[in-house]
């Protein structure tokens, strides 16, 4: 699972808005500013039939302030990305 569900700058962080990118999900904001030092992503392929998956997590930040749940008060009653 991505760290930043967890992270104080999820809303604000242009590697988040990356990884959103990625996973064709909606922007928490659509102009980040936040640059974070030396994120680290994950990235897991998967075939799927003809289909190739690719999965994006952070699962490391210099950057990281942790709190807890940021992204699901952000979008309350919506299930978090995993």
């Amino acid at each position: 699972m991505c760290i930043c569900v967890n992270c104080h700058y999820v809303d604000s962080c242009v590697t988040y808005h990356a990884v959103e990118t990625q996973h064709q999900e909606p922007h928490l904001t659509d102009n980040p500013t936040f640059e974070p030092v030396e994120p680290t992503i994950n990235v897991n392929i998967r075939t799927r039939g003809d289909e190739i998956e690719m999965e994006w997590d952070v699962v490391g930040c210099q950057s990281f302030k942790r709190e807890a749940g940021k992204w699901s008060k952000l979008r309350p009653g919506e299930l978090v990305p995993t």
